[in-house]
């Protein structure tokens, strides 16, 4: 008997090679994923979908076996995330702590953001509140990680506490660092949202379908991440499947998807989100008014003059507000070099003002002023991009009203007299 313990200290009970330790690290680590986009993220945080009761708790468990979190703190953390991303107030923000300390040291961000105790009392409400949540999966939560790692050396012998340390560090690279991090430092973009959220990459496999989150945050109450024929969300198409077992409820999802799949089983009786007025609004000014004005410059301008970087181009979406110093700098100054660019990004900061206005009775009416100077301006991108505003989006004040002021000036070469009566904010 004795003489089996060093082999049993060695390679543990299974006597697994290395093909089947990285297999179980594999499956072990994308179940922990799963349980925190399907369960953590999707179904407590934002309710968009609802799981069978024992798969639910199944879910608990696993994540107090395996990462030590507690369910209210992580919603609380999530939920402050989403109500102040990118601003001083955000728990983990690339452009306020820094990029590389982001990626490093997640963990120790999230952990100073969940002793908030204002902070789980304002966001935390909703999640469970059972007598194991009480006694055991609160107040004990390294008890889980510490099982495991007995699990892991029994099972793998010393190499177990090797497949251990990944455990523990999984979650907190690619969920705490990657896609709180780079998920808001660099990407596409398929929505212009106040944030900086970025879609990492168009397949959401590897993080379970956190890859989309410029996606998430432009529809954070939808169960499904991807948008675009060409996206792929790992985590909605499970989803699915417990979904057709019976196991999973589609509470809310995107409008777009609504559109498209009104037959689908997983969303029949699904509510519909929808974009955010703010976003729909800058995202179609950003792709009509634009981007159309960069190409025509750069097609009919001094072919002397260095082109706009991609970077610098995307940064006119948000007026450069993400931007270095020595960016907005060279950026500025190649707007001031080109008049009919700098009328469309004057729109555009006034638009932005306006979307974000609390005050309905005043923001009515300095709408109507900016869709009648905007039809004034000669530009016919801009031109028709007002006429829109009073026909297809939702704009405070009468529609009939709107388009009525914005069809006479659009055919009147006007230039921007009319918005030169309007506030000029910096671009």
């Amino acid at each position: 008997m004795f003489d089996d313990l060093p082999d049993m200290a060695s390679h543990g009970l299974l006597h697994a090679g290395l093909g089947a330790m990285l297999l179980y690290v594999l499956v072990m680590t994308q179940l922990t994923i799963f349980t925190v986009t399907l369960y953590l993220h999707r179904s407590q945080t934002h309710r968009s979908v609802d799981f069978h009761p024992a798969l639910a708790h199944f879910f608990r468990f696993w994540i107090w076996l395996t990462t030590a979190m507690v369910t209210r703190e992580w919603v609380a953390v999530h939920r402050k995330h989403h109500a102040h991303a990118d601003t001083a107030q955000d728990p983990h923000s690339p452009y306020i702590v820094g990029i590389r300390r982001l990626l490093c040291e997640g963990t120790e961000l999230y952990a100073a953001a969940r002793h908030d105790e204002g902070l789980l009392a304002k966001y935390g409400h909703g999640t469970p509140d059972d007598w194991i949540e009480r006694h055991v999966y609160t107040p004990h939560c390294n008890w889980g990680p510490t099982l495991l790692a007995f699990i892991s050396l029994a099972l793998f012998g010393i190499g177990g506490m090797a497949i251990w340390a990944v455990q523990m560090m999984w979650i907190p690279f690619w969920a705490a660092g990657v896609v709180n991090g780079i998920g808001h430092w660099w990407g596409y973009r398929n929505f212009e949202t106040p944030d900086k959220s970025a879609n990492v990459v168009p397949l959401g496999i590897w993080v379970g379908g956190e890859e989309l989150h410029n996606n998430h945050h432009a529809f954070p109450g939808s169960a499904k991440f991807s948008v675009r024929r060409f996206e792929f969300d790992l985590g909605w198409f499970v989803i699915q499947a417990l979904s057709g077992l019976g196991l999973a409820h589609v509470r809310r999802i995107a409008v777009i998807e609504l559109e498209h799949m009104t037959n689908h089983l997983a969303i029949r009786m699904a509510q519909p989100v929808a974009l955010a007025p703010r976003v729909k609004v800058m995202t179609e000014f950003f792709r009509k008014v634009t981007l159309p004005a960069v190409r025509e410059e750069v097609r009919h301008g001094d072919r002397r003059t260095p082109p706009l970087s991609i970077r610098l181009r995307r940064a006119l979406a948000d007026g450069g507000r993400w931007l270095s110093t020595d960016e907005r700098e060279c950026l500025d100054a190649w707007i001031d070099a080109r008049p009919r660019l700098r009328t469309v990004c004057r729109f555009r900061a006034q638009l932005a003002a306006l979307m974000e206005s609390r005050r309905a009775d005043r923001a009515a009416g300095a709408m109507m002023q900016w869709v009648r100077a905007a039809g004034a301006s000669g530009i016919d991108a801009l031109q028709g991009f007002a006429l829109s505003m009073g026909t297809n989006m939702a704009v405070p004040g009468s529609r009939a009203g709107v388009a009525d002021a914005v069809s006479p000036s659009i055919h009147r070469p006007t230039g921007d007299a009319a918005a030169h009566r309007l506030r000029d904010p910096h671009v």
